[in-house]
């Protein structure tokens, strides 16, 4: 074991954050590259570009969680995640290489139909970065302890991983998206495949040993996923619904799925809040305040993956008449503003401010904030500089988004099923992708004010907001 890695020097926290970027990096690609390429090259409609991004979700729903599952159990190749890291680097590499040769892969595959051919090259890309994201996200908290010390090495993951992010943005508003494409598939490769050899996983995670006998008798793995998931139920079974019909082709001319889905959900987020809350099991797991947590981060992300999916119709909409090439601009720039923000809060701020205060209070302040933000932008997003502005608060919010939650949660969950419960997690994120890319693309397709796409936002992140409040803090989490 290295001396940085023993220490958990500064250095070697920027290390351990590299594969996280990596996977960070090519979905920072994949959202700046991936619906501009499909409107200005291959002429995709609204819904048609839903369809290719509900993709994603799919990959996570199956990624995630079954290598979450799998990298709790297993070691070779000198560790549990690195083995998964550096398949998922590799895949992730070759797929992001096969985005711009879309039209190339279904002409020399003789097939007409070019929205299959994206869908799978998104699928493809998608699964392969869920493959890698567990088991990065996974070993930090293998290799830090609970408390003040996950916290740090979270929130560095997102500033190094935000800084990145913010590269690739700049990358593709300043060189272009096809540029951008072909080196991060090379900053993919650098980074999974080179730090996971310089850290050392331990064989047994300390303190797991109870925890692992214990888990053992509790109940299986697929029992746990389906009482964890019960604040998106009824999310789930809308997902399922909406996708058949879209993949069957069968056009539908109202929302009632969607509104019955919303009161269902509703039902179900309060049962989880309302009942009476039960003593940590003998594994570790506060499973009430992990179902309060899987709730208030599916806001989040619907009001995020929406903003995400739909920036193009919104800047469309707002700024009439710009060529396509000022339009890819133009989204480049707002999300390399938002990802400039993420990446430096969260080390320099959070991580500070959560040493004062709780960390659930303090992630509910920045989601209040990004609600305002995405108010702002219905209200005032009429002009390139406003929305920079706007993204610039929205920033706030997202810095707190892929960095505290992390931390939060993995102190709720036994230690002998980190990246079981990191797969889960990750299920709070692609079920509202799903509901965005299904019931948002529907909605925001049909009405003439694509100014929904921030209103939407707005309401999700003020509903997520207030949802984190109910997430009981532990003793330890901040000073507050």
């Amino acid at each position: 074991m290295l001396n940085m890695q023993k220490r958990l020097s500064a250095p070697f926290m920027v290390l351990m954050t590299l594969p996280s970027t990596a996977m960070g990096f090519a979905l920072a690609v994949q959202i700046s590259a991936l619906s501009w390429l499909l409107r200005t090259q291959f002429d995709f409609e609204i819904e048609e570009i839903g369809l290719v991004w509900a993709a994603g979700p799919l990959a996570g729903i199956i990624g995630q969680v079954i290598i979450g599952m799998i990298s709790d159990k297993v070691w070779f190749w000198g560790g549990r995640r690195r083995p998964f890291i550096l398949i998922g680097g590799v895949l992730s590499a070759l797929s992001l290489l096969a985005l711009p040769n879309i039209g190339v892969i279904s002409t020399s595959l003789g097939l007409e139909g070019i929205v299959a051919v994206a869908l799978v090259v998104a699928l493809t890309l998608d699964l392969s970065i869920n493959v890698g994201f567990n088991p990065t996200r996974s070993v930090i908290a293998d290799l830090t302890p609970e408390g003040e010390r996950r916290t740090q090495g979270y929130t560095w993951m997102q500033t190094v991983s935000g800084s990145f992010g913010v590269l690739a943005y700049f990358v593709g508003a300043a060189m272009g998206n096809i540029f951008l494409i072909y080196g991060g598939a090379v900053l993919v490769l650098l980074f999974t495949l080179v730090p996971p050899f310089f850290m050392q996983e331990p064989r047994t995670l300390e303190g797991t040993e109870g925890e692992q006998a214990a888990a053992a008798s509790s109940g299986s793995d697929i029992s746990r996923l389906a009482v964890a998931t019960l604040p998106l139920w009824a999310v789930i079974a809308y997902d399922a619904y909406a996708l058949t019909l879209r993949l069957m082709g069968v056009e539908r001319h109202d929302f009632t799925a969607e509104i019955l889905t919303l009161a269902a959900t509703a039902v179900l987020i309060g049962y989880v809040i309302l009942r009476r809350p039960k003593a940590p099991s003998a594994t570790g797991e506060d499973m009430g305040e992990f179902q309060k947590i899987m709730a208030a981060h599916a806001f989040s992300w619907i009001g995020v993956q929406t903003m995400f999916i739909y920036m193009f119709a919104f800047l469309e909409f707002r700024i009439p008449g710009v060529e396509d090439d000022r339009l890819g601009q133009i989204t480049s720039y707002s999300f390399l503003i938002l990802n400039a923000v993420a990446a430096l809060l969260p080390a320099f701020v959070l991580a500070p401010l959560a040493k004062k205060m709780r960390r659930v209070r303090l992630h509910a302040a920045c989601l209040a904030v990004m609600a305002v933000g995405y108010a702002g932008g219905y209200f005032l997003g009429f002009s390139p500089l406003a929305i920079y502005l706007v993204m610039a608060l929205l920033g706030v919010g997202w810095a707190a988004i892929v960095s505290l939650p992390f931390a939060i949660m993995t102190q709720r969950v036994s230690k002998a099923r980190t990246g079981l419960y990191m797969g889960i997690f990750n299920l709070s994120v692609v079920l509202p992708q799903l509901v965005a890319s299904l019931g948002v693309g529907l909605a925001i397709d049909r009405v003439a004010d694509k100014g929904l796409v921030f209103a939407i936002g707005a309401v999700s992140l003020a509903v997520s907001a207030a949802l984190w409040l109910t997430v009981k803090p532990l003793v330890d989490d901040g000073q507050g």
